[in-house]
């Protein structure tokens, strides 16, 4: 009877040892994680619906080498509804800026800065404090053409 038990504590032992073989080399080869981090959440980007007001006055500035764009946009933008005396037009600082941007000051302004994108053809629109009104109690959106909107920015066709 002795060598019965014995024999099942051996048997006992060396299936306990290859559980724990397996799972050891599972776990050093990655395959099982005792701790696992949790995956992070990303935050859903809540879309603004575009509107047009053409309450804010528009400073449109060239940043690309190529003459005649920003009155070319301010044609289109007083086109779609702005007062011509509330659209300025005019060159920008540096001539290799990438992509046409419509940058705005506060935050309730985001949904006049898509608007204002769509009326010139799509634009990325961009919060920023650079690009501050004249007068304090003004609104205003500024647009800086970037090379997309130039002939040689425009090589790969649009989709």
């Amino acid at each position: 009877m002795r060598g019965w038990v014995v024999l099942l504590w051996a048997a006992l032992a060396t299936i306990a040892l290859i559980a724990l073989g397996i799972f050891g080399t599972l776990l050093a080869s990655g395959r099982i994680e005792l701790f696992p981090t949790p995956a992070p959440t990303v935050a859903p980007t809540i879309a603004v619906e575009p509107v047009i007001d053409t309450t804010f006055e528009v400073v449109i500035l060239n940043a690309t080498p190529e003459q005649g764009l920003a009155t070319q946009t301010k044609d289109v933008v007083v086109n779609a509804g702005w007062a011509d005396v509330d659209v300025t037009a005019g060159e920008a600082s540096v001539d290799d800026f990438p992509e046409t941007t419509v940058y705005y000051l506060a935050a309730e302004d985001e949904a006049a800065a898509a608007g204002l994108a769509d009326v010139i053809g799509g634009a990325r629109i961009e919060r920023s404090d650079v690009y501050q009104p004249a007068q304090a109690d003004s609104k205003q959106l500024t647009v800086v053409i970037g090379l997309d909107r130039t002939a040689a920015g425009q090589d790969t066709p649009a989709p």
